[in-house]
This record gives structure tokens, sequence and C-alpha cells, in this order.
């Protein structure tokens, strides 16, 4: 049985030993670069110790963002805007909820991964173990598998910081956080990047009290600041405490509580109690114990596979990708890497690169987070030479209508030609309206080509062309639609 409970369907090998290409993993990297290569004709092996699907479907995106959207409509019960009628909430079956959601990622694992593997008959899936015993082999118990082309696919695992007594409360990682059957009255969260922002906000609205606790200055840190500032104050309305610049340096468990003891600004000391503890401070690579080391494959000081764009690693014949490379840990990135990975390794001539230098990405907190490009700061660092421009949510007639101004947007361009560098969102939807900023941004679009392109009317894409506009005018004294 596996972690959902529901029976894997095992292993599709006929018991050979010889292939043209393994993948070591069976997440969307593995399976990206499995397809691949059948489609070019190769007989690949995909060896898996876990369960199939990987992160994303089995811990990550798929089970986050259907309890997120749940845990929207229960939260919008006490938060509609609109007078003339009241939601009421009925009692929540929180159990319920995770039953559901183990039913979906079942479907999606057949769906996506059982299914597929049907319609590439030179596929073969492996559920065992895998070690290298040299850069064309792997040793899978007992037994040894060859191929000229190897690639590792392994992906991540969260990392668990090095707090003094961590080790011994039982705190959460995500992966165990959704497979609660019952809800804790209060929770604290170790780290405010997406995962952390994600669960805390979705326990929050399911009427746990939530503590968000963050090293650096602000949550969502790595994000525009003015983007990250408004969401803070949101998610602050919501009743999420948010302490920054915390360096929690303890835990422990006392009288059935977990405590943490943070460092605060100012030299202040303090304990907080709660009867959760969530680990949400980033993902270290799955590398350990592969034996990749000891065949000479290069890992940096993390245990990140060292490739070059091509996904080539240090080692002739052995490519990697996805989460055990970096530096992007999403599924999208995953699959493009893995499917570059097997057309190189296939091919032998090693033309194909991936692309790296535009990625979109999004955080689903509500308001959702999505980027493109360059920050401010990063494109000064790089000796360039910028404007921006910042737009609230709030001159947005589709955000009027709704009765949901919380949101900002920024772009950055560059100073003379206004050629846009980087569009960063906060609003309802953003990881769909990335979309149109990430092809401005990949075919060289201006500022000004932005502004003067018609967009519906009334729609939260306008956002977009607005905040353009406001490199050329104040935006607050325009009548709709105008330019």
């Amino acid at each position: 049985m596996n972690q959902n409970g529901d029976q894997d369907r095992g292993e599709s090998w006929d018991g050979r030993t010889n292939f043209d290409l393994i993948v070591v993993g069976g997440g969307s990297a593995a399976f990206a670069a499995a397809i691949k290569g059948s489609e070019l004709g190769a007989r690949v092996a995909v060896v898996e110790e876990g369960v199939i699907g990987g992160t994303c479907l089995n811990r990550g995106c798929v089970p986050t963002k259907h309890l997120i959207r749940a845990a929207e409509i229960y939260h919008m019960a006490e938060a509609n805007p609109f007078p003339g009628f009241s939601l009421k909430r009925s009692k929540l079956d929180f159990a319920k909820l995770i039953e559901k959601k183990d039913g979906l990622i079942g479907w999606a694992r057949d769906a996506k991964y059982w299914d597929v593997l049907k319609h590439h008959k030179n596929v073969s899936f492996i559920h065992r173990r895998a070690r290298f015993i040299a850069a064309d082999r792997l040793e899978i118990g007992s037994e040894e598998l060859r191929a000229p082309k190897i690639i590792v696919a392994t992906g991540s695992s969260a990392f668990i910081p090095p707090i003094e007594g961590l080790d011994k409360v039982p705190y959460l990682t995500s992966a165990e956080a959704l497979e609660l059957k019952k809800l804790p009255g209060s929770m604290i969260v170790l780290g405010a990047n997406a995962v952390g922002l994600e669960l805390a906000q979705m326990f929050s609205r399911f009427g746990v009290k939530v503590t968000i606790h963050e090293i650096m200055g602000r949550v969502a840190p790595l994000e525009e600041p003015e983007i990250s500032d408004a969401l803070e104050g949101y998610l602050k309305e919501e009743g999420i405490e948010a302490c920054t610049c915390s360096k929690v340096v303890k835990a422990c468990g006392e009288r059935g509580k977990i405590v943490i003891t943070a460092e605060m600004p100012r030299g202040v000391v303090k304990e907080f109690w709660s009867e959760a503890l969530l680990v949400a401070t980033g993902r270290r690579p799955k590398t350990r114990g592969l034996g990749l080391e000891e065949i000479g494959v290069a890992l940096d000081p993390r245990g990140y596979v060292k490739t070059d764009e091509t996904m080539k690693t240090s080692v002739d014949g052995i490519f990697a990708a996805g989460d055990c490379v970096g530096p992007w840990q999403f599924v999208y990135t995953a699959a493009h890497q893995g499917t570059v990975a097997a057309q190189n390794a296939l091919d032998g001539c090693c033309e194909r690169k991936v692309e790296q230098s535009l990625v979109p990405y999004a955080i689903f907190t509500d308001p959702e987070l999505a980027s493109v490009g360059l920050k401010e700061d990063q494109a000064k660092k790089r000796g360039l030479k910028v404007r921006t421009s910042v737009l609230d949510l709030h001159w947005v007639p589709r955000a009027e209508v709704m009765l949901n101004e919380r949101g900002r947007v920024k772009i950055v361009a560059e100073e003379k030609t206004l050629k846009l560098l980087g569009v960063h969102i906060l609003a309802p939807q953003a990881g769909e309206l990335i979309g149109e900023a990430m092809m401005a941004l990949k075919y060289g679009a201006t500022a000004k080509d932005l502004a003067e392109t018609l967009h519906v009317y009334p729609t939260l894409s306008e956002a977009l062309k607005i905040c353009a506009q406001g490199f050329f005018k104040d935006v607050t004294k325009l009548s709709c639609c105008a330019e």
C-alpha cells in the first residue's frame, strides 16, 4: 500500500537488465525523460523506490492546491464582502477533506503515470532502490541494471535545520501536514517562503491559530519588498502572526505542547507555544546513498548534482534533471530538464540546452504571488539602470467591482528603452496573469507595447496594462479603458 492508502500497481518489468537509458526517480523529471526516450525509440527503465509521481503529485502541487481551494471557500463564509446576504459555515469535517484529497491523488497517479506507461511499451517501471556501482551500472538489490546512458532524477526532500532539540519533538514537514486527519488548535510555521506561506494561510483559514517565524526581515523575503510587504499585511488582517528577523534556536516539548525559543530583534529572546510545529525551511536534493560521489559525479556542498546547460554531469554518460539539480524546484522546470537530458543523452551531440533565463513561478496564497524576470535589485546588481512602476489593485476596475482590491503589481524596465526586465504580481489569479508577462519578456516587449495592448474590460489582466501606463502618466486620473 502507498502513502495515500491505495494499491500501487507494482512493476512493469520483464526482468531484462540491459537498456538504452535508465532513469533513476519516478517524478515529473523522470517521466518526462522516459517519455522522450521512448519517443526516440530507446529501451528505457525507470527505477523508483518510493511512490510513483514524485513530490508534485503526492506531497506538493496537487494536494496543496486542492486543500487551499477548499480553505478559500470555507474562509469566504466569514469574509463575504457583499451586502444583502450572509453565508454560514457548517461544521468542518477535515478528515473528509483529506479523504477527497487522497482520492484525487490516486486518480491523478493512475491517469498521469500508470496509464501513461501503457502507451510506452518500451518503458519498464522497476520499483526498487538503485545505487550506482559504475557509470553504466546500477545495483538494485541482488541484481544489476546496465545502460550506456543514465539520468539521475531523484528529486528533493524537506530540509530540517540544525535547531537544538528539534529531533526530539514531533514536528511536521509539508508531507505530514497534508496527511493530518485532525486539525491542531495552534501551529507554528518555520519559514515564510512558498510552502510555509501557502500552508500557514490554509491552516489559518481552517481555524488553526498560526504563527510564522522567518529568519529574514520579511515574509516572502526573495520577492520585491512592495509585494511581500503587502502580502504580510493581508496575512496579518486574517489573524496570522508573522515574526520576522526571528532566529529559532531551540525546540522542546512541554505539557503536551511544543515550545520554541527564538532570538528576536533588539536582543529579545522569547518562547512560543503551540500544539503543532511545521518545518518549511526549504528543500534539499535526494542524492545521498546513490553512490554518485564514489563514481566521480560532482555535487555541490548542499548535495545538488552539478550539470552544464545540457544536463550533463561530470561523468560521461550520466545526466541529471529536476529538483536534485536545481536551481528551480518546479514541476515544469523539472519536466523540461528531464526532456532535455534524455534528448541529449540519446542523440549524443548534447546540442539542446535548458531554458533558464526566464522562469515564471507563483506562490498560491490569497492573493496569489507570481513573478517572472529580474527583481529591481537584481537588475541593478547587473549594472542595469532601471525604472519601475508600482500599481495598487485598487486602480483596476475589475478588482473594484469584485470588492477585492488586495494586490499590487510592479514592473521593472530598462531606464532608456523601457524594455521589460521583470514583472511581479500580487493579485487574485496572479499565476494565470503571469503568462502574459512571460510572453512579453520572452519577445522583448517594452512598457509602451504593454500599455498599448488591448485588454478585455473589465479583467484583472488590465492590471498589467495600467501598471505599464504608469511609466507615462498618472493612472489615478485615467477614465476606464483610457490609453
